[in-house]
């Protein structure tokens, strides 16, 4: 069976048999005179841009930027409202609620769970190993997965311990799961880490799939830029599934801009300014009585154990600064992001006087 056709295999057989719905924009390109989508031929509100027709279902000047800055084929790239939508999607595509699962590795990301819950998908927990830094534990992983598993997530940096997971385990994984299961690495953090990505590991197994996002390093947050790269059979069913116009026309004007050569160079001297500034938060925190410990991180956020969380989440609250409580995740610990110069001292500042 080649490769893809493994893949394939793992998704819902009633997706695979589904015919999407074929928006206006997909059905016609070019022309003059749009009357096929029941549009507004006018901007009442004189908005800028104009936002009277609905935009393309997948940008092709924004997939191409986007496979250019992956450095991958544009076939490999679906552009999502952030990751989350990317997370929902394969959740709806490749699990039968009542039937299949998910594996996560906690302390993780809280949306996996999250969708695969909506969904009706059970989850299977292999928690990471916490004395050696929240590593992979890719032999529990692989015993784990049942023929119910039809997803593996994997957050390197993971969130909210910021480590890396090893890249030679990861890729053990999915060589292992070949026709059993797809490997979802969210790559949120991975700027921050200055370690390549696995997206070029893809061409070789049609299994992974890697979340991508212009959220962090990029300052888009707001606008909601996610990134799905995979096989280009996978992202062929994934399109069966997404929402027939997921990118707003704003949003594809700022995710461009964003991605101009000026735009690539504020994002790098961007992620340059915030590792520096954790590198001075990793040496500064411990040295302040309420730290007992900070884990090593490859993202934009430190998580910090403290004697008392929820007296600092207090003090934080009271001074206005405002940090992420993981104690529900791991005991005592707090999450906090690596903000300006400024407002990194305020959080030193903060947890001094504890």
């Amino acid at each position: 069976m080649p490769p893809a056709d493994q893949v394939l295999a793992l998704v819902r057989p009633d997706i695979l048999a589904l015919t999407a719905y074929s928006s206006a924009r997909k059905e016609s390109k070019g022309g003059r005179v749009w009357l096929d989508a029941n549009e507004n031929p006018q901007t009442p509100s004189a908005a800028k841009p104009l936002l009277n027709r609905y935009p393309e279902p997948q940008p092709a000047d924004l997939v191409a930027q986007l496979a250019t800055l992956y450095d991958v084929a544009p076939a490999q790239v679906l552009v999502t409202r952030g990751s989350d939508e990317g997370i929902d999607l394969l959740l709806r595509t490749f699990c039968r609620a009542g039937q299949d699962a998910i594996l996560i590795t906690p302390p993780t990301y809280g949306m996996y769970v999250v969708a695969a819950t909506i969904q009706g998908a059970r989850t299977v927990t292999v928690p990471l190993i916490r004395e050696q830094n929240f590593a992979l534990d890719a032999a529990a992983v692989l015993q784990a997965v049942t023929p119910a598993v039809k997803l593996v997530f994997l957050c390197s940096p993971n969130n909210p311990t910021g480590g890396r997971l090893d890249r030679a385990a990861v890729l053990s994984l999915v060589r292992a799961l070949v026709g059993r299961a797809v490997i979802v690495v969210d790559e949120a953090y991975v700027d921050f880490s200055g370690q390549p990505s696995l997206t070029a590991e893809i061409p070789a197994n049609p299994n992974l799939v890697v979340l991508r996002t212009l959220s962090k390093a990029y300052g888009l947050a707001g606008a909601r830029v996610g990134t799905t790269i995979a096989d280009p059979a996978v992202i062929t069913v994934l399109q069966k599934v997404i929402a027939p116009y997921p990118i707003p026309a704003p949003v594809q004007i700022a995710a461009l801009a964003a991605l101009t050569p000026a735009g690539l160079t504020a994002a790098r001297n961007s992620v340059a300014t915030i590792s520096a500034e954790r590198a001075r938060l990793a040496v500064a925190l411990p040295k302040l009585p309420a730290v007992k410990r900070v884990w090593p991180s490859d993202a934009n956020y430190l998580l910090v154990e403290v004697t008392d969380a929820a007296r600092a989440m207090t003090a934080g609250r009271a001074a206005g600064v405002i940090w992420r409580d993981r104690s529900k995740d791991v005991s005592n610990c707090i999450r906090i992001t690596v903000g300006s110069a400024e407002e990194n001292n305020a959080t030193l500042e903060v947890l001094s006087s504890l």
